[in-house]
């Protein structure tokens, strides 16, 4: 029988793990990490020191930090969550809850109603209790203090200034920073920044921070990677929600014969928002280690001196396309949501990608993580090297 030890794990301060945003489709995360936890020796502390997340990447991301002092607890705990998920749990389905939503959001949209509070097309109060009875942000502290975490970051976006906004929880020793419209602001984490971070825009409401009004993380978010940078990290693990680009580009490439319908180019601007950013993000991030390889370290003014640094990157992405899956799915889905989502092409095949971000429902959560489970496992030597482990035979 083969088993894994730790090789300097504990020692590993700068690991940080990414997790973007995209709703329902954060349910892929959960299946790469109940992999980590099983290629994980079972006394393992948390590999990952640096913690990231995104809109629905964000909760996965604080799921993980407040229950770093029990890291495979507390993927067994989140998974259970996302597996008995159902889409009442994130947002209200009930007829009259859908049906006051879009009069409201008419009425503000086109006659100006109620401009002082905020609309959106979803009510996701249920949301906020889900949150505030399974996430423990103390244990983000403890952790913290006993050294099994660095820091943990989510980002939501400022309607106001402009800026995606990394708040961040974490040893004293860590600077906020400001570049080009993205800064780190240190804080202690609470429900309303998860809530923030996972308003999608014009689906779920914006949240109120201080004086500003947020929503989600992934809106002009041009570095995904970089608040784990500034965190300190050296290696970072980057699971994303989107499936193979050479596999969406011939997909998206195959002539329909008709005009695209509303869920068509809304899953279009979803997923400009929460996919590609980041995919040219590791593209930048692969070009400057590449760069950085090519300066002599040695010198005075090498690479380091320059600032150029090597960061390790690995990746995870789902390997079939989610919005086919989605589409598979798509009669789990209330009957109101299928009756009020039904005119923009939503319920129908093509419209899977627009419903791949709100069909939080069992069948294809589970798929989901089944899938980012053998995904992840099909990197497994990749990922141990990035973990620290050696093998025992």
């Amino acid at each position: 029988m083969t088993a894994f030890a730790s090789s300097g794990l504990a020692n590993n301060d700068r690991a940080a793990l990414v997790l973007s945003g995209g709703g329902s489709r954060a349910a892929y995360q959960v299946g790469v990490l109940s992999a980590i936890a099983d290629l994980l020796p079972n006394d393992s502390i948390n590999p990952f020191p640096i913690i990231c997340g995104t809109s629905a990447g964000a909760i996965n991301a604080i799921a993980l930090a407040g229950g770093a002092l029990h890291f495979r607890e507390a993927i067994l705990r989140l998974t259970e969550v996302w597996e008995a998920f159902s889409c009442d749990a994130i947002y209200r389905t009930e007829w009259h809850a859908l049906l006051r939503s879009a009069v409201r959001f008419a009425g503000s949209q086109f006659l100006g109603l109620n401009r002082d509070s905020p609309v959106s097309l979803l009510d996701n109060s249920p949301l906020k209790a889900l949150l505030s009875e399974k996430i423990n942000f103390n244990g983000i502290a403890a952790a913290i203090a006993r050294r099994r975490l660095r820091a943990v970051s989510i980002t939501a976006f400022g309607y106001e200034s402009g800026h995606a906004v990394s708040f961040y929880q974490g040893r004293g020793s860590i600077d906020p920073w400001m570049r080009h419209r993205r800064v780190g602001v240190p804080t202690r984490l609470g429900v309303e920044h998860l809530l923030a971070s996972s308003a999608i825009p014009l689906i779920f409401p914006p949240v109120k921070i201080h004086r500003e009004f947020f929503g989600d993380g992934a809106v002009r978010q041009q570095a995904p990677i970089s608040p784990a940078l500034h965190l300190g990290a050296d290696k970072v693990l980057v699971v994303g929600v989107s499936s193979n680009l050479a596999q969406q580009e011939a997909r998206e490439s195959r002539p329909r014969g008709e005009p695209p319908s509303l869920a068509q180019i809304v899953g279009h601007m979803l997923n400009s928002t929460f996919v590609d950013s980041l995919e040219g993000d590791i593209e930048l991030l692969d070009k400057i280690n590449r760069m950085a390889l090519l300066l002599p370290n040695a010198a005075p003014t090498g690479g380091a001196a320059r600032g150029f640094k090597p960061v390790d990157v690995l990746v995870i992405s789902p390997s079939k396309p989610i919005d086919v899956i989605a589409a598979r799915h798509r009669r789990e889905l209330p009957a109101s949501l299928r009756f009020f989502l039904g005119g923009s092409g939503a319920t129908r095949s093509s419209g899977g990608s627009a419903l791949s971000y709100l069909l939080f429902e069992q069948g294809f959560c589970r798929e989901l993580i089944e899938l980012g489970y053998q995904d992840a496992m099909a990197q497994r030597d990749k990922l141990m090297e990035f973990l620290g482990l050696v093998c025992r035979v």
